[in-house]
């Protein structure tokens, strides 16, 4: 293990988690931001749905591990809204079984320590007419459609209710921008960088407001070896600057405005 030793925030879903590195993805901003502050890690699977996620929970997040994270943004279910396959194969997960699929992960990580704390992402839209252009070469007939993900983002939001657990309506965030349907998105699923802005602006916004005993907002949590040095630049008037707290900075190279 490398030190000193930092909160740990995961990262944990399907592609729309696996891919957060890319193309300016939501994954990387906060890792940029967080780069001395915690660290992000990334368990993200592409194709997966809440059923396939409950298999190896505990492999991912087990009890017994020395150190348990300090967040955990869980993202499942816009594989799972996708229309059954007629042969019974594919992501499909029946409404009811998500939701406790859904309810189960909670509870595991509620169980692993007083201090883990968790967010879960609702399913996005996604641009049907753009899934059609980019991947019915390979899915074959349009089998994710706004109606479904909206029924699942629902189902996901009201559980996060009912257990108190800090949620970000995806379903609604991305569309509140007028043109969302030719910007934030790649193939009409993923996370363009103007998607994924909308998606990190979101959770720091959960962080900033969250009335958590530790807050985890990034103003909040030390700078790692942030002390003033005889060694930092030196600054036209003689004097060294202190550059370790550059978060305003970051927040501006990603075209963020409301993260702090």
């Amino acid at each position: 293990m490398v030190g000193p030793s930092r909160p740990q925030f995961v990262l944990f879903g399907s592609s729309i988690v696996q891919y957060s590195f890319s193309n300016g993805g939501w994954g990387a901003i906060l890792a940029d931001l967080y780069s001395r502050k915690a660290d992000i890690l990334l368990r993200g699977y592409a194709g997966w749905n809440s059923r396939r996620a409950l298999k190896v929970l505990e492999q991912v997040f087990p009890k017994d591990a020395t150190i348990q994270p300090s967040l955990v943004i869980v993202y499942f279910g816009g594989n799972d809204s996708m229309r059954p396959n007629p042969l019974g194969l594919g992501p499909h997960v029946p409404l009811s079984e998500y939701v406790e699929n859904m309810r189960k992960i909670a509870t595991h990580l509620q169980s692993l320590s007083e201090k883990t704390r968790i967010i879960f992402l609702s399913a996005p839209p996604v641009n049907e007419e753009q899934i059609r252009e980019h991947l019915s070469g390979i899915i074959g007939e349009l089998n994710r459609t706004n109606k479904l993900c909206k029924i699942y983002s629902d189902a996901c939001l009201e559980l996060c209710r009912e257990m108190d657990i800090k949620a970000v309506d995806l379903f609604t965030s991305i569309q509140k921008r007028k043109d969302w349907e030719t910007t934030c998105f790649t193939d009409g699923v993923h996370f363009s960088s103007e998607g994924s802005k909308i998606v990190a602006e979101e959770i720091l916004k959960v962080l900033k407001e969250a009335n958590w005993e530790s807050s985890l907002q990034w103003t909040s949590l030390a700078t790692e070896f942030g002390e003033d040095s005889p060694y930092d630049p030196v600054g036209i008037d003689g004097k060294t600057m202190n550059v370790s707290e550059d978060g305003v900075a970051r927040l501006m190279q990603w075209g963020i405005s409301n993260g702090y």
